[in-house]
C-alpha cells in the first residue's frame, strides 16, 4: 500500500476589501483561505494556502455597542501588569491588528500557524506593498 502526498502549489495572491465587512466572518473566511481548505488537495498536516491581502482595515462594520464593550488583553509577564485596549481605541492606533488577531484565533494551535499567519498582509487604508504580485480581487462568500 502507498500513500500519496501532493506537493503544495504554488501560492496565489488574493485581495480582500473588508470595508463595512463584519470581522468574524471576514476572519473566519480568511483563515479557511490561509490554511488552504479551499484546495482540492487539502492536508491539515500541510500549508496549501494562499496569500492573502485585506485592504481597508480601518473601514470595519461594528455595532455601537462593541466598540467599549469588546476588550483585548495582554499580559507583560509581569504580576499585576494586565494591558487592556478597548476596540475602540485599538481601531483608532491601530486597525491591522484587530483583523490580525482575529484571523490567528481562527487558525488550528500547531506548529504551522506561524506559517500560515505570514501570508496574511493587512492594510489599514486601499494602498498595500504587493501589487507587483498582481492579486486577483476575491469576493467574500458573505459580502452582499
Amino acid at each position: 500500500m502507498k500513500t500519496t502526498i501532493v506537493k503544495p502549489s504554488a501560492p496565489r495572491w488574493l485581495l480582500i476589501d473588508a470595508e463595512g465587512q463584519n470581522l468574524g466572518r471576514l476572519a473566519a473566511e480568511v483563515a479557511a483561505l490561509l490554511r488552504g481548505k479551499h484546495r482540492p488537495a487539502f492536508s491539515p498536516h500541510q500549508v496549501h494556502g494562499d496569500q492573502v491581502i485585506v485592504v481597508n482595515a480601518a473601514q470595519l462594520k461594528f455595532h455601537p455597542v462593541k466598540f467599549r464593550r469588546k476588550v483585548y488583553r495582554k499580559h507583560t509577564g509581569y504580576i499585576g501588569h494586565l494591558k487592556t485596549k478597548s476596540l475602540g481605541a485599538m481601531m483608532e492606533e491601530r486597525p491591522e491588528e484587530v483583523i490580525e488577531r482575529a484571523v490567528k484565533g481562527m487558525l488550528p494551535h500547531n506548529r504551522l500557524r506561524k506559517e500560515m499567519l505570514k501570508r496574511l498582509h493587512v492594510s489599514a487604508g486601499l494602498e498595500h506593498d504587493h501589487a507587483a504580485q498582481q492579486p486577483e480581487n476575491y469576493r467574500l462568500a458573505s459580502a452582499h
